[in-house]
């Protein structure tokens, strides 16, 4: 650790916590997981994240197309980004595990771009430098802002603001799963309210049930 200065923080700052290192850690993290999802892509196994989430991810692949995962994704990783810089906590588990993991190439293959998520080395450079883009946003963001006083500027309202968004999308697959075909409709229904029995959000329910029914009877 460097030398402590009077008013308690650090003088020196060394490689753990420096500001530029920061970035380094970003990269790496988003890199692994950007090259799991890859692995699940093409190889069926490898994902970093939950399977709730991840079933999101599987619809799209079946060709039920991407919004669910990209909005859900996509929402996590903003709300995280903007959690990290202003109250100096980053959970891993929005920003890198869903948001690079599942949002961000949720969004890339709705585009229509699928070397990214066929090519190991690519997957590697793309999760690297969206990791990268990610760590340089939150510096600037955390110097421009706090780092200019003692204020998170309200931000601590979004602690957990992304579990909370996430709960109104169990509707949506619900709606999604009715329109289209009355046995998935079914299914996401039965495994919403099995999960709400559980006490758990009903949207991993809805997705699992739709996929098991959508199994059995498939839509031709």
């Amino acid at each position: 650790m460097g030398n402590q200065s009077s008013n308690g923080e650090l003088a020196n700052k060394d490689f753990w916590y420096a500001d530029w290192s920061f970035p380094i850690f970003t990269t790496l993290l988003a890199s692994g997981i950007f090259a799991g999802t890859h692995m699940y892509y093409v190889h069926g196994t490898g994902v970093f994240n939950e399977i709730s989430i991840l079933a999101m991810l599987r619809v799209g692949m079946e060709g039920g197309g991407y919004g669910a995962a990209a909005a859900f994704g996509a929402s996590f990783l903003f709300a995280r980004i903007l959690e990290g810089s202003l109250v100096g906590i980053l959970d891993i588990g929005g920003s890198m595990m869903t948001g690079i993991g599942i949002g961000l190439p949720a969004l890339i293959l709705a585009a229509g771009f699928t070397l990214p998520l066929t090519s190991f080395p690519v997957a590697l450079i793309t999760g690297a430098l969206l990791g990268l883009a990610i760590g340089l946003i939150i510096i600037t963001i955390r110097k421009y802002t706090i780092g200019q006083g003692g204020s998170s500027f309200g931000a601590d309202i979004l602690m957990g603001a992304g579990n909370q968004a996430g709960r109104f999308f169990g509707p949506l697959i619900i709606v999604s799963a009715c329109a289209a075909s009355i046995p998935i409709g079914i299914g996401s229904i039965l495994g919403a309210l099995i999960f709400y029995g559980m006490n758990k959000p009903i949207i991993g329910g809805a997705i699992l049930g739709a996929m098991l029914l959508g199994y059995f009877f498939p839509i031709t």
